[in-house]
């Protein structure tokens, strides 16, 4: 290898990666993360080696570089003629929105849609990036990282997704005929594509997709959202001094995010606000009510990064005895909602499921104090299988095992040699 190729090439060590992939993402870039395909020891010659994951700013999932109480969106547009389609995603809790802009005044709506959930990367058609001016305008307004997606990733029939998904309206409601929402549904297959294509795994935990209507919230532009710091002040981007700062009392990650959620989405149904009201009424009025719930749902780690993680398949021992303690407090939370009168907070309660067979698998099968790694061993708890009990024993017990074995043999050797004599 020559001195410029040399100069091309780095190596980090491995418990310093998660630094360096910080510091290339905040400027923009993609790190491709390699490993060994094979075992060393079994390989002939060279030993294999391949991408198994690309990390982009929009698929982040590592705790360390998220904050807990704020989505990492990825966002899809998928522009034809004057129309759009946009999906967004937070690969770290499997939170997957889509909605299309088809009337009138259409690029200053998309804004506010991008805008509106301030993601930190977009993918774009062919069309929507040849489109200069609007590029243009978007990365001077949101200073997003913008890459361009081939037109084949979009351009795909719906039935793969209706098969695959779950489609729900606004109110939670299963959506049985998507035909209609044809940019939707481009936007969608673009998205999967490119996380498929950068993952390299099954994203089973995106199981289900909200289709919205953009009529359903209030329109903030840019302007709007900054001058009112809803989420960050204008002068450096903090949160402190916020409307959000102000507000957040959440005792969970998944509540500091749906908080943050609901202020950047203000509702304009009356129904639903006066139902929201109700719920925050009897809360606020109930001080039992509310000292069990906060009580409750201390103890409650983010369930549903630990999901995500569990399905990337780099979930720690650890990961899962926080998903066992987590599960371990829903019959208590539901039970605190039981009495509840408003209907928002009812709904909770026959909706809540409170996964008894999570609880009981991890409880019968990891033991209460894992190791840091998997690749340490010592995850799976004795007597829950018992080849890998038999498999235990002859690691710990290995010496003992063959001591025996020689006796065995032996005994059973000296037996023969009499035979043959006599």
């Amino acid at each position: 290898m020559d001195k410029k190729k040399e100069r091309q090439c780095a190596g980090v060590p491995f418990h310093a990666a998660d630094t360096y992939i910080a510091r290339l993402i905040e400027k923009g870039y993609k790190v491709a993360i390699c490993e060994q395909l094979e075992d060393p020891k079994q390989a002939k010659g060279i030993v294999k080696r391949g991408v198994i994951r690309v990390v982009t700013p929009g698929t982040v999932i590592e705790s360390n570089l998220l904050d807990e109480k704020k989505n990492n969106y990825i966002m899809a547009i998928y522009k034809n003629g004057t129309y759009f389609g946009v999906s967004v995603c937070d690969i770290s809790t499997g939170d997957f929105r889509t909605t299309q802009i088809t009337e009138t005044n259409n690029f200053p709506k998309l804004l506010d849609e991008i805008s509106r959930y301030n993601p930190a990367e977009i993918i774009v058609n062919p069309f929507m990036y040849d489109s200069q001016e609007e590029i243009a305008t978007i990365k001077e307004r949101f200073e997003v990282y913008i890459s361009r997606v081939k037109e084949e990733a979009f351009q795909k029939e719906e039935t793969t997704l209706t098969q695959k998904y779950t489609f729900l309206d606004d109110h939670g409601q299963p959506i049985e005929d998507i035909t209609e929402k044809r940019m939707a549904i481009y936007s969608i297959h673009g998205l999967l594509e490119y996380l498929v294509e950068t993952q390299k795994t099954k994203l089973d935990h995106i199981n289900k997709i909200i289709l919205y209507h953009t009529t359903k919230y209030m329109a903030l532009d840019i302007s709007a959202r900054r001058n009112l710091e809803i989420t960050e002040k204008m002068r450096d981007k903090s949160k402190k001094g916020t409307l959000l700062w102000v507000l957040d009392k959440t005792c969970t990650s998944m509540g500091g995010r749906l908080l943050r959620r609901w202020l950047n989405d203000p509702l304009i149904d009356v129904y639903e606000i006066n139902k929201r009201l109700e719920a925050v009424k009897e809360l606020k009025q109930d001080i039992m009510l509310r000292g069990e719930t906060i009580t409750a749902l201390k103890k409650v780690y983010d369930m549903e990064r630990l999901a995500g993680r569990i399905a990337y398949g780099n979930a720690t021992g650890r990961d899962m005895i926080s998903l066992k303690n987590s599960v371990k407090q829903l019959p208590e939370v539901k039970k605190v909602l039981t009495n509840t009168k408003a209907d928002f907070l009812q709904e909770l309660y026959q909706e809540l499921d409170e996964l008894t067979d999570i609880y009981e698998l991890i409880e019968e099968a990891i033991v209460d104090e894992p190791p840091m790694s998997i690749k340490e061993g010592g995850l799976i708890k004795l007597g829950y299988n018992e080849e890998i009990d038999h498999l235990k024993q002859a690691t710990t017990q290995g010496k003992t095992w063959l001591v025996e074995l020689e006796a065995k043999e032996r005994e059973q050797t000296r037996n023969k040699r009499t035979k043959s004599r006599i």
